[in-house]
């Protein structure tokens, strides 16, 4: 898959740029596409797969470099086609994944696993009882963290694409790196999901596993916005039980972490921030473990040091 994406990318690179788009055309395109996509937004829900994100980031693509010819534009298909096919593919591989092997579903090593972390204590248990409260109902009016919970869930789906964006706008060899580590921990996961299908709390809390109560709490923030997440092509191929290891907190950890390598500044640790709140967040929400969210981050370090030594065996 790497080595096509680079004859993609090299194919894209000799095509011409002008580099003329004008500040003030700029900021009226992107003010166009601001209000279009959130005109969508409102009256759709937010994008969520990855078909329909990737035609509105083309289309951001476009308003940002406005005044360049069709030619560059068309360009962003030829790098772009390969890494949107491989994510199409994890899309619905994901969906099958506990069907090829039909493996035993993992139900108690998480809670196991926790609770020796924690002193006896079911974390997700923990903080639903202080949050959320002894009565926590899941379509209940959602407090203010759970609004920001529910914000930094939905990012999974999309900031990992829009950083690719802008560093295919901005330099396209580290857009290929990013890529590589991003579909990268996408299949990843995807193997281990094939061989180790393992229950989130809210279905062990459901099916009887546990002793405390336990609810998947994912959907209290979404009553306050008024927003939905709106599947326009890749729709109703989801898979609850492939939640070892944690992709919504693996690949928050990944941005961080190639943020960290790239920049290597103070500044940069302070985007450890983000993986942090999406793993509180998805802990809380009944959605995954700690151990999931730990496994998600180490899965993410694997993949980063396996990318670091394939390019430098490569010299790039």
């Amino acid at each position: 898959m790497a080595s096509g994406t680079e004859q993609i990318n090299d194919a894209a690179v000799d095509v011409p740029r002008r580099g003329v788009t004008r500040p003030r055309t700029r900021f009226a395109s992107m003010t166009v596409f601001g209000i279009l996509l959130t005109i969508f937004t409102i009256n759709f829900g937010i994008p969520s797969d990855t078909v329909q994100i990737f035609v509105w980031l083309w289309l951001g693509t476009i308003a940002w470099n406005i005044e360049e010819p069709w030619r560059y534009h068309l360009g962003f298909i030829r790098d772009w086609w390969a890494p949107l096919l491989a994510l199409v593919v994890y899309f619905y591989g994901r969906g099958l994944a506990d069907e090829l092997y039909a493996m035993p579903v993992a139900f108690q090593f998480p809670v196991d696993a926790d609770k020796w972390m924690f002193g006896g204590e079911l974390p997700t248990a923990w903080l639903q009882d202080r949050l959320c409260s002894v009565d926590c109902d899941p379509h209940a009016g959602a407090r203010w963290y759970d609004l920001v919970f529910t914000i930094v869930y939905s990012t999974h789906f999309i900031f990992g694409l829009v950083l690719a964006v802008v560093l295919w706008l901005r330099n396209r060899g580290e857009w290929l790196k990013w890529m590589r580590r991003y579909i990268g921990l996408n299949f990843a996961g995807l193997a281990i999901y094939v061989v180790y299908p393992m229950a989130p709390p809210w279905m062990a809390g459901r099916d009887g596993y546990l002793e405390e109560q336990v609810l998947r709490l994912t959907s209290r923030g979404w009553g306050d916005t008024g927003l939905g997440r709106y599947h326009l092509i890749l729709t109703g191929v989801g898979n609850p039980v492939a939640a070892m290891p944690s992709l919504h907190a693996g690949t928050a950890f990944l941005i961080s972490f190639y943020l960290i390598q790239r920049y290597r500044n103070a500044w940069s640790w302070l985007t450890l921030l983000y993986p942090l709140t999406m793993s509180f967040g998805l802990i809380y929400y009944g959605e995954h473990y700690v151990i999931d969210t730990i496994a998600g981050a180490a899965l993410a370090i694997l993949v980063i040091a396996a990318c670091n030594r394939w390019e430098r065996s490569r010299g790039s």
